[in-house]
């Protein structure tokens, strides 16, 4: 018996399970404040910043570090070395980051592209859009206020690619021949995408939907994908 397609209640589901694998806003935020800290930081440094139970905040690190994006070393403190040992969380650096592969669920993966191949591609296109520019209104919105639209467009993408990082894009701003866009060196569909490219218009529909929120309408176009065969992602975004 044929299977029924999934409900567009269904499709973004997944679709929003999969965007949040990299963990919830506060491990997103989390990840953006050691970003900041080039000597890393500590269960303790975190609790105290996002006002978290250490072991909490001790949790969210560990998922970070075990997914790759933050490394552990463990320092003393107190004269000459002396007092208990506590662990430093530092953000990976850039080239040995790209060498590691960003962890999903295969199920998931695997429900999101039954969910494609049951549409017409036009339809899953425009349905993978318009709920990553959803998700992508959602992560503006924890962004902070956002109701004056006050950043400039500059620097409303670089509020954007550090949301993408934050979610395993591994993902930049940049100017190109007076055009702005958005490079993401990974992705963390995975090996989905090669076998159903529409899932690219997730992570452009996210960036449409947090670069509306913190700014204002913009339009995205997908200039490479990996699903292309290219090394990056590349989405051109014109306010």
């Amino acid at each position: 018996m044929e299977r029924a397609p999934l409900t567009p209640t269904e499709f973004s589901s997944v679709v929003t399970a999969i965007t949040s694998a990299f963990g919830d806003p506060t491990r997103r935020e989390i990840y953006l404040f050691a970003r900041e800290h080039d000597d890393g930081v500590t269960a303790a440094d975190v609790a105290r910043r996002f006002d978290l139970h250490p072991n909490v905040a001790r949790h969210h690190l560990d998922k970070l570090s075990g997914g790759g994006y933050l490394e552990v070393g463990v320092a003393r403190h107190g004269k000459a070395g002396a007092g208990r040992p506590s662990k430093h969380y530092r953000v990976t650096e850039k080239e040995a980051a790209l060498e590691i592969p960003i962890r999903h669920d295969d199920v998931l993966v695997m429900l999101l592209g039954r969910a494609l191949a049951l549409l017409p591609r036009d339809q899953a296109e425009a349905m993978a859009e318009d709920v990553g520019r959803d998700y992508g209104l959602i992560l503006a919105a924890a962004m902070g206020d956002t109701s004056d639209h006050q950043r400039s467009f500059r620097s409303a993408l670089h509020a954007v690619a550090d949301a993408l990082t934050a979610h395993g894009f591994a993902a930049h701003a940049e100017k190109r021949n007076n055009e702005l866009r958005i490079v993401s060196e990974h992705c963390p569909f995975g090996d989905a995408v090669l076998e159903n490219p529409v899932i690219c218009a997730v992570d452009r529909g996210m960036v449409r939907g947090m670069v509306e929120t913190l700014y204002g309408d913009a339009t995205t176009e997908l200039e490479s994908s990996k699903a292309r065969g290219d090394d990056t992602c590349v989405t051109a975004v014109e306010a």
